[in-house]
Parts: structure tokens; sequence; C-alpha cells
């Protein structure tokens, strides 16, 4: 079974706390550091909210944020708690039974994930990234990668639903507003269709990575 193994979230960690700085950081049942406890738009943990087919999006108090404890479900590593990247691979093995591999980053998703991994036989799922303004459509399961100029991270939600005929997208996130959401979706966004092109209308964005099964 693929995992994603303890010492690589460890790396994944190092590397996040050389740019927060360690102040920021906690391990496993040590008290959460004022970052994590203070001036929080939800308390850290809390539930946001939860999208079709129950998939739970929980607090990281703010971007700034990090805890090193890593979530896992039957015995597969979904990532540190309460981040972007852990939800997206969350979302991904409880809906398809799929998982990609580490990154230090979310916005390294665009460059270095090219494939999910289905846990049950350790088939490879091709991933498409479609930059914003392809003729691609997006699609429920597809992965919205943001640039690392947003949070110096870049940051990445799910879409979940797509709604051609009001042109917006809902999408189920951790970590980017820390908020609770307003019904079964974090946000939704407006598409606009120009030139043959679809356009996300959200800064940031690079573009969208759909799962070719």
């Amino acid at each position: 079974m693929h995992m994603f193994t303890q010492r690589s979230l460890i790396c994944a960690f190092v590397v996040c706390c050389s740019l927060l700085g360690e102040s920021t950081c906690v391990a496993a049942g040590e008290a959460l550091p004022k970052v994590c406890s203070e001036q929080c738009s939800t308390p850290y943990g809390d539930v946001l909210g939860r999208s079709p087919g129950h998939v739970v999006a929980f607090s990281n108090c703010s971007s700034g944020c990090v805890v090193r404890e890593v979530n896992t479900i039957d015995g597969t590593d979904t990532g540190l708690k309460w981040q972007c990247v852990e939800y997206a691979r969350r979302w991904l093995l409880i809906k398809r039974g799929a998982v990609f591999d580490d990154v230090e980053i979310a916005a390294d998703i665009w460059n270095k994930i090219d494939h999910l991994t289905q846990v049950s036989d350790q088939t490879v799922i091709p991933l498409i990234g479609h930059l914003n303004g392809s003729d691609q459509l997006p699609g429920v399961g597809d992965l919205l990668v943001y640039a690392n100029a947003l949070y110096g991270t870049g940051h990445v939600a799910v879409i979940i639903s797509v709604d051609p005929k009001e042109n917006l997208i809902k999408v189920g996130e951790q970590n980017f507003n820390n908020r609770h959401w307003p019904a079964s979706h974090a946000r939704q966004i407006d598409y606009i269709k120009k030139d043959d092109g679809y356009w996300i209308l959200d800064p940031f964005i690079i573009g969208w990575k759909h799962a070719v099964e």
C-alpha cells in the first residue's frame, strides 16, 4: 500500500519551519504556539464544513500555523493537520481511493505532481494540468492550484461542483481563510468563457489538475 512516510512528512515540515520560523511549529502532543491559538479566524481543529460525501474540513487557525502532526486514514497518511494539501489528499482518498505524493508547498503540485496512485492496487492515474484560460472546462475532483505568491506557499482547493448555467465553481478546502463554510462548500468562484477558454476569476490561480481515468 502506498503511504506518505513519516520521514518524508518530517522533511516537508522542516522546510516549512525554515520558511515560517521554528516558533510557528509544534510537534504532536505539544501545546499549540500562540500563532496557532490566538487571533484565529476559527479555533484550531474546529470543523469548518463538510463537502458532499462528508469530507470534513478543519480550521488551521491561520495560514501561519504549522502543527507537526500527521493525519492518517486506514494506514494512509494524508498530510500535516490541517493544511490545504492534507484536505486535497484526504478528499481524493475518500472519494477516489487515490493519493498524490509529497510536496514541500502547495504550489509545487503544479510542476511536481503528474499522477495519482490508487491505494488498493498501486495503479497510476495520470494528471493533466490545464492553465487558467484552457479550453477544458474544470470538473469535479480537479485540483485548483494557486501560485506561491499567495501566502508564500500557494494553495490547493478541490473542485466539488461546477455550474455551467451560472458560470461558477464551488470548492472544498482548508487553510484558506479558515472560516466556517456557508454551505456544503467553502467558496464559490465565478468563471467566464472568453476566446474559447475558461477563466476562473480568482487571484493567483495557475490552473487545475485533472485526473485521466
